[in-house]
């Protein structure tokens, strides 16, 4: 049995080795050379344009090196204060955020093999991030990693480093690449030739988080014979548990032109309209003192625990209390049927508002609880929607488009997946090159740094071992930043 068992490990393993392949607990690898070709071909490709190509990567690598310790800093420091605060501040604008909530999993260096894993904005698989926008983070993962190898293959041909193949690999969830070089060539050429291999990584996920703005921003000309934008914000689903899926709510295919008074030409104005809406008082609407004193009815009024009031006790699903002031009074309230006071009506803020043509008029205000809005959605040619609640709730459950089709056949999804994989792309290639750039141990900031020193440093500091220390130093201080930044970050998401 034994000798079986042997025999059928040893066949399993001949059978890995040779397909490539590589498998331990938690990690999964598949090297080839069948790309090498290409990869040559690739580094031999106009050479005078490669050294200038990877000569400005050279310089942006180095640059990247230096810029990404200042922004590590300000991040950290950023998260001690907000750790520190006792009702700490949304600040959806904070350098780096993409670092602070990095997922170092699966880092690996072998055979100078340049590996990292990241997450974008606080979205961690499993944690914050939607089942629907795996299939996104994964794609974006695996391409911006194979570009950044790519970009290490290419300069090491073109510096005359032997090419052994390149890979990809599963860690846990987590796909990624590689590539395997010869370490002894590596090590033979001269300091600013190992800078240009070293440097390409992140040079080429920089070009490529460019690349995706640039088709980003482009969009709109790009998809305009078969698409067309500025005409409101076309909605693309409306998820079942949502307040505006109903038979007078939100359906696929429908415009959204206006939220109360607000214009809405894009997706972006639906986002800034909400904002808005749930960061001022509530708007209110006019209506005339005869029609005020035809459609109000007798009701008790009581107040809430919020301390808002309350008059509308029949449990209606289509009257709402209404607080409005004149001359005598300024808090009175009416229990109002919502669609007849909102439709057809002017929005307003005070009774000056509404005034007009000596007509006596008041401005009625629904008295909701402090953070539920009566918002009215236009969406022609179908009646208003009224919604009640909170903002962020219709934000969340309804997904909407800027790009409307000129034809029938064209799907509505199609802009939405190329955006939002644009838009994955600028995150997590942009971390990638930011973090990979950290002067900190295994990742392509060590060896950044190493040959750095070594090409400015070799006339000032003569003994390579004092050089080399020096460099320990900084990598030592470098991996301490990063790692307080990675361990703050993971627990600053696992905390919210």
């Amino acid at each position: 049995v034994l000798q079986s068992s042997s025999s059928l490990k040893a066949s399993y393993e001949d059978w890995l080795l040779t397909y490539g392949l590589s498998v331990s607990p938690f990690h999964m690898r598949w090297q080839t050379a069948l790309f090498n070709r290409q990869f040559y071909n690739w580094g031999r490709w106009k050479p005078r344009f490669l050294y200038l190509w990877f000569s400005m990567g050279m310089v942006f690598g180095i640059l990247a090196m230096f810029g990404s310790v200042i922004l590590l800093g300000k991040t950290l420091m950023q998260t001690l204060t907000q750790m520190l605060t006792e009702a700490p501040k949304a600040q959806n604008d904070r350098m780096l955020q993409v670092v602070v909530s990095v997922l170092l999993s699966g880092l690996h260096f072998e055979d100078l093999c340049f590996v990292l894993l990241s997450c974008p904005h606080e979205q961690v698989p499993g944690v914050n991030l939607p089942v629907s926008q795996l299939t996104y983070f994964f794609s974006a993962i695996l391409i911006s990693g194979v570009i950044h190898e790519v970009g290490h293959g290419v300069a090491a041909i073109r510096e005359q480093v032997r090419f052994n193949g390149f890979g990809i690999f599963i860690f846990i969830i987590y796909p990624g690449a590689f590539v395997d070089l010869f370490t002894t060539h590596l090590q033979l050429i001269s300091p600013v030739q190992q800078l240009r291999i070293f440097c390409a990584g992140v040079w080429h996920n920089f070009v490529l988080g460019v690349a995706s703005f640039m088709v980003l921003f482009l969009l709109p000309a790009i998809l305009f014979p078969f698409y067309y934008t500025g005409v409101g914000a076309l909605v693309t689903e409306v998820t079942e548990d949502s307040p505006a899926n109903g038979p007078r709510g939100l359906f696929v295919g429908d415009i959204v032109t206006s939220l109360q008074d607000c214009p809405i030409y894009s997706v972006e104005d639906w986002n800034s309209c909400l904002g808005d809406i749930s960061q001022k008082p509530q708007i209110g609407y006019c209506i005339n003192a005869a029609t005020l004193q035809q459609l109000s009815f007798p009701a008790r009024v009581y107040r809430r625990l919020d301390g808002t009031v309350e008059c509308c006790s029949n449990n209606s699903l289509t009257d709402i209390c209404f607080s409005y002031s004149n001359n005598l009074d300024s808090h009175l309230y009416a229990c109002l049927p919502a669609r007849k006071v909102i439709e057809a009506s002017k929005v307003c803020r005070t009774n000056v508002d509404c005034q007009k043509d000596f007509v006596p008029s008041f401005c009625v205000t629904p008295s909701l609880e402090n953070q539920t809005r009566l918002i009215r959605v236009k969406h022609p040619p179908h009646i208003d929607m009224l919604f009640v609640g909170h903002p962020m709730h219709l934000q969340y459950t309804v997904s909407l488009s800027s790009f409307v089709p000129r034809h029938n056949f064209l799907s509505i999804d199609l802009p939405v997946v190329i955006e939002t994989f644009c838009k994955y792309l600028i995150s997590l290639s942009g971390a990638l090159a930011v973090i990979n750039a950290v002067p900190c141990f295994a990742l392509d900031g060590q060896w950044i740094l190493n040959s750095f020193l070594e090409a400015t440093l070799s006339s000032v500091i003569v003994e390579k071992q004092n050089r080399e220390l020096v460099g320990f130093l900084i990598l030592l201080a470098g991996s301490t930043l990063l790692a307080a930044n990675v361990a703050l970050g993971l627990w600053m998401v696992t905390a919210r």
